[in-house]
């Protein structure tokens, strides 16, 4: 069993956007820029938007975190999206969720603007990753694909069942990987809650992709020897073995698993830190004007 191991793909992966930073600074232009809004104070939250930083200033980003209590209104938080998507100093823009109930998370996606949607939520780039045109990817799809390309792990013909089916994980990771790319040219099944035998569905799986966010339902009975494991879930459990009180369970039985599976990810450690690296990625070529959109006229 060869783990995934998230904290060398990552690393590796960041020493190339270092190196594309150090060049813009040198060509006299400024590092990019990637604002974060967080609204109220979830826990998970807090933490996510922390390591977002922390990522930002180890590759030589900027970035700026804007905080509102859960109480602001829609239309406040809407206008501050508009604000900044005109400012020119801003590359990216991302919107933790989750958000309050009284907020409409469709509403603030469609609001970003698609040329700084690095998070690659705005059905814009939605739409263009369908049709294999320039965009900004979901982060978590993109992470998993250069983790599959830094593994070398071959994807073309083989066979892919992805469990869940989230606009943010489980459908963009269904058509990335049928795709005429590579990685890519996989068949792919997804399977989500009202999938009948679903056993016998992630038996035939080369490369099983979990995403359906119930912690360690992947089980060992699930998977066939020698399959491509990738847990994408991060569910935190309360714990009073660890200084946090909680831990991280992924959507995938682990130790039961592994000792089938040639490769597989683990949670921590795995996939969420590759997210990361795909946010960053995109904020990287929103900087450097890679993707260009039509509006009425061509920007980029």
């Amino acid at each position: 069993m060869i783990l995934l191991d998230g904290k060398v793909t990552s690393a590796s992966a960041k020493i190339r956007i270092i190196s594309e930073v150090k060049a813009l600074l040198a060509s006299g232009k400024r590092p990019p820029h990637l604002c974060a809004i967080l609204v109220g104070n979830d826990g998970a939250s807090e933490t996510y938007v922390s390591s977002k930083a922390r990522n930002c200033e180890e590759v030589g980003f900027k970035s700026t975190l804007l905080r509102y209590p859960d109480s602001v209104s829609e239309e406040i938080l809407l206008d501050k999206i508009r604000e900044i998507n005109e400012d020119s100093e801003i590359d990216g823009l991302i919107v933790q969720l989750p958000l309050p109930p009284h907020i409409q998370v469709q509403k603030v996606t469609e609001t970003i603007s698609p040329r700084k949607d690095v998070d690659g939520f705005h059905p814009i780039n939605i739409g263009r990753m369908v049709q294999n045109q320039p965009c900004y990817l979901p982060a978590t799809p993109l992470g998993i694909l250069l983790m599959l390309e830094h593994y070398g792990i071959e994807t073309s013909g083989k066979k892919c069942v992805v469990i869940g089916r989230s606009n943010i994980v489980g459908l963009p990771m269904s058509i990335l990987l049928t795709r005429n790319n590579n990685p890519g040219n996989c068949t792919v099944t997804i399977c989500h809650s009202k999938t009948k035998n679903i056993e016998e569905i992630t038996r035939t799986a080369d490369i099983l992709i979990a995403a359906i966010g119930k912690p360690r339902f992947v089980k060992a009975s699930m998977v066939k020897d020698g399959a491509v494991v990738i847990d994408v879930g991060i569910t935190r459990e309360s714990s009073t073995l660890t200084k946090s009180g909680y831990k991280l369970a992924g959507d995938v039985d682990f130790e039961q698993v592994a000792a089938k599976a040639a490769y597989i990810s683990p949670v921590p450690g795995g996939v969420g830190l590759m997210t990361i690296v795909g946010l960053l990625q995109n904020t990287l070529r929103a900087a450097k004007g890679e993707v260009a959109f039509w509006n009425g006229e061509l920007i980029s």
